[in-house]
């Protein structure tokens, strides 16, 4: 165990509350806590008296290290609260201590207490993905902070904040931000790790040693049979086209994936910390003083950003980066990354990490066994730390686990896909990418939308993008090396495209759609028009991307370029390549100059719906302060009636 300061050196709450999923009778919020916290909600509806409620019966605890208690807050309201109204709250600790005394950075000037809106129905709504706080455009969430600060009405509040993936990235980690992560374990006491498969032997030795920094690939066994593994995760290679794999960094214990959370959603723990960098070679300090800057700025703003997510209710899903870089692409890559006892280790660590500080909160009542084997991992971690049997058991658990999806009761209705766990594999070749949903998922994905008129979908992966990169992915599928240019989407594997084509035009299926995605790290929207059915289907593919990362951006506008060109409707090409069940109609971006369809700016998405539940207006809302970009209907202009566009 390292040593850690005494409790009454730390504040009470370290992070949060996070509001998660609200619903007239039934609030879900997340913290923690240096201690176990005795908790009271007090609620104030406008025009109402307070009222308060004590959570003792209402709160899950698990403790995570010496002075590191996760706080589970579920309340369910005999009264249900009122909708489209203000609704102030506050948090005591210890009976009277509210957060102005512990977190006055959550409340907007003039305010004494937070508060948020339930609203009826969704017709308004924020998303975003990929937030990697060492890029070095601003914070996207800032753009919330913004909105929630100018005066509004209740119902002109979005009604949920969507984070469609990578919220964190714990696979691409700054030195920087890796050495915060080292200094709050063992402040807060965070619990060491017995490790299995590694060079080091627990997480005490990972953290000291020599290659800790930069070189984690150093720490596998030097097999012939681990080549794959050092390159899957620390191999640092670059990937053609696309982006670089900066692995070498990845963290590995579940201590390094909770204080992850702790240090990209709170500015409290960096107040605990020190600057100083550890020993590093003349090469590696480089890069670590350039990661400083970033790093930095992100620490900067996370204020704004604690207080977006203490406004306005948060839902998520995980992408790859949460857990790791192209997760369960392709079979083969599962059988090399779950056939050795580390790599499954630092998977199955990330999932668990996912589970208490974003799984849970979507759906609570989804996650009964897998938090007791949780609480029992806590449990034993008091006396014996992390590395148990109980830990592997919770990992084969989480990886067998089918609920991590969900369904929002809401109007219009809100279903949000896991696209990364319950994959079709590919049956001719395990190197191909498999489909995103397999037969049973998509399956159960149709029932959800049976007899609703209109449905939101949230899906990590766009289901329709950009056809010239995604033919450049075929190519790189084709020979063999998929992971190089992240080759999966919803047409690479025909079969879950046939279906899912198939579920637009089942004649109980809603007539409108709009898909929710990001991860391409550009935005961009498209209306589809689904044929073979009577009056439709209409579905809107709306892709925010990224919060907190940007495509690069000279290859960005050749790639924009090249594809107006190569698939414009005159085109041979794209006569040949052309899907007849459909009409795709790019909205370009009313800033566009040359008639650019997709937008590279970090930001978040902003989505107005008419009372059918379709777009009626969509944003971009642009993180370094620049106008809105609006998304338009210049169909006379850029109309591709034969195009199917498919995504990065």
């Amino acid at each position: 165990m390292p040593e850690s300061a005494p409790t009454s050196d730390l504040p009470a709450v370290l992070a949060g509350p996070l509001l998660r999923r609200l619903e007239p009778g039934r609030l879900v919020l997340w913290l923690v806590g240096s201690r176990e916290l005795q908790l009271a909600l007090r609620l104030a509806p406008a025009g109402q008296a307070s009222r308060d409620y004590p959570l003792s019966d209402a709160c899950q605890r698990l403790r995570i290290g010496e002075h590191a208690v996760i706080h589970l807050i579920d309340l369910h309201l005999n009264t249900p609260l009122p909708e489209d109204e203000l609704i102030a709250y506050d948090l005591l600790v210890d009976g009277h201590h509210g957060i102005a005394d512990w977190a006055a950075h959550l409340l907007y000037d003039g305010a004494t207490q937070p508060n948020f809106v339930l609203r009826s129905r969704i017709d308004n709504l924020l998303h975003g993905s990929c937030r990697k706080p060492h890029h070095p455009s601003k914070d996207g969430l800032l753009c919330a902070d913004r909105l929630l600060a100018a005066p509004h009405a209740a119902n002109e509040r979005p009604a949920v904040l969507l984070h469609s993936g990578d919220q964190v990235y714990v696979d691409d980690v700054a030195g920087p931000m890796l050495r915060a992560i080292h200094q709050l374990i063992e402040r807060l006491g965070l619990y060491h790790e017995k490790l299995e498969g590694a060079v080091v032997d627990d997480s005490a030795d990972l953290y000291g040693h020599p290659a800790s920094y930069f070189h984690r690939a150093d720490l596998l066994p030097a097999l012939k049979s681990n080549e794959t593994l050092r390159e899957r995760f620390f191999g640092g290679t670059e990937k053609p086209i696309f982006t670089s794999s900066n692995a070498d960094n990845h963290l590995v214990t579940l201590a390094e994936v909770l204080a992850m959370y702790l240090l990209a959603w709170s500015p409290t723990p960096w107040t605990l910390l020190d600057s100083d960098a550890p020993q590093l070679s003349a090469e590696d300090a480089e890069r670590y003083d350039r990661e400083r800057t970033n790093i930095a700025a992100f620490v900067d703003s996370l204020g704004g950003v604690a207080r977006v997510l203490a406004h306005l209710p948060n839902l998520m899903i995980f992408d790859d980066h949460d857990i790791t870089d192209d997760w369960n692409l392709s079979a083969q890559w599962e059988e090399t990354a779950y056939g050795h006892p580390f790599s499954k280790r630092i998977i199955g660590n990330a999932l668990i990490g996912y589970l208490l500080c974003q799984g849970w909160g979507n759906n609570p009542d989804a996650f009964a066994e897998p938090l007791a084997g949780t609480r029992t991992l806590c449990e034993q971690a008091k006396e014996r730390g992390f590395g148990s049997p109980a830990q592997d058991r919770l990992i084969d658990e989480l990886m067998k686990f089918q609920q991590w999806h969900y369904v929002l009761p809401s109007k219009p209705a809100l279903l949000v896909l896991d696209t990364r766990t319950r994959r079709w594999r590919s049956e001719r070749n395990i190197k191909r990418p498999s489909g995103l949903l397999d037969w049973e998922a998509l399956s159960e994905f149709q029932q959800d939308l049976l007899d609703h008129p209109s449905a939101i979908i949230v899906s990590p992966a766009p289901m329709f993008g950009v056809k010239l990169i995604e033919a450049v992915q075929r190519v790189f599928s084709w020979a063999g090396h998929p992971l190089m240019v992240d080759a999966e989407n919803w047409m690479a594997h025909r079969g879950a495209a046939s279906v899912m084509m198939n579920i637009f035009r089942h004649s109980r299926t809603p007539r409108d759609y709009v898909v929710l995605s990001g991860d391409v790290h550009y935005s961009f929207f498209y209306e589809v028009k689904v044929r073979q059915r009577r009056n439709g289907p209409t579905v809107w593919q709306i892709t925010s991307s990224g919060v907190k990362n940007e495509f690069p951006r000279r290859l960005l506008d050749t790639f924009d370029r090249l594809n107006r060109w190569l698939y414009a409707p005159w085109s041979p090409l794209n006569w040949l390549t052309k899907r007849r069940r459909m009409q795709v109609f790019p909205h370009i971006p009313k800033h566009s100059k040359s008639g650019e369809r997709l937008w590279n700016s970090a930001g978040l998405g902003q989505v107005l719906f008419n009372a059918e539940g379709q777009p009626s207006r969509v944003f971009q809302l642009n993180a370094d302060g620049s106008p809105r970009t609006e998304f338009i209907d210049d169909r006379d202009e850029v109309a591709e009636p034969n195009e199917e566009p498919k995504r990065v």
